[in-house]
């Protein structure tokens, strides 16, 4: 079993994201767990997933990487005894750190052979996110094992070179890979490169 941690800020595609690498999975016959945090106390990211009939652990109303840490502790030992699937997919709030969520993974004594980080950076927003959260932008995305430039269906091509090299620029040795949820584009590499590491 290994976990895979998908992070970016709010409204990056993560929960999209999401659904491509689980459908993917069950395709291959392997088998997924996933759990979703949201701010709020309503999860529609959970209610989505749980209606595509996926086995999901909703952690509503905090963030996992500090008020609802132990929570998500307890939420994969129970996942781990209860499922034991082939991969835990986690969605942490657009507000965690995916770094710290990885520390919790370690620390819950699940039987993990790796944990893999997707960073996702929206291609869309990116240049407002530097502009107006530059340092909280980079910490998140700093720990991440490659970056997946999202919604390039929406941009042009200059502009997400552009946010390629900056992004290359910040987190020297990340690999970046563009992805369309629309158009399927990358996704397909991404599922290969979460699973098979």
């Amino acid at each position: 079993m290994f976990t895979c941690i998908i992070g970016g800020f709010l409204g990056t595609g993560k929960t999209t994201l999401l659904m491509k690498i689980a459908g993917r999975c069950r395709r291959s016959g392997i088998t997924v767990a996933i759990v979703v945090n949201e701010m709020g106390e309503i999860g529609i990211d959970g209610a989505t997933i749980k209606a595509e009939g996926y086995d999901a652990v909703e952690l509503p109303d905090g963030c996992i990487c500090c008020s609802l840490s132990g929570t998500l502790q307890n939420a994969l030992k129970n996942i781990d005894r209860d499922i034991h699937p082939d991969i835990i997919i986690i969605e942490p709030t657009g507000l965690a750190l995916p770094h710290k969520v990885k520390e919790l993974v370690r620390t819950s004594l699940i039987d993990s052979d790796r944990t893999v980080i997707v960073g996702l950076a929206d291609a869309q927003r990116f240049d407002e996110l530097m502009e107006k959260k530059e340092e909280f932008f980079r910490r998140q995305l700093h720990a991440s094992d490659f970056i997946l430039v999202t919604k390039i269906d929406l941009s042009n091509k200059d502009d997400i070179n552009r946010i390629s090299n900056e992004l290359r620029a910040m987190h020297s040795g990340r690999d970046i890979v563009h992805v369309s949820a629309v158009t399927g584009e990358g996704i397909d590499e991404v599922a290969e490169r979460i699973l098979n590491g």
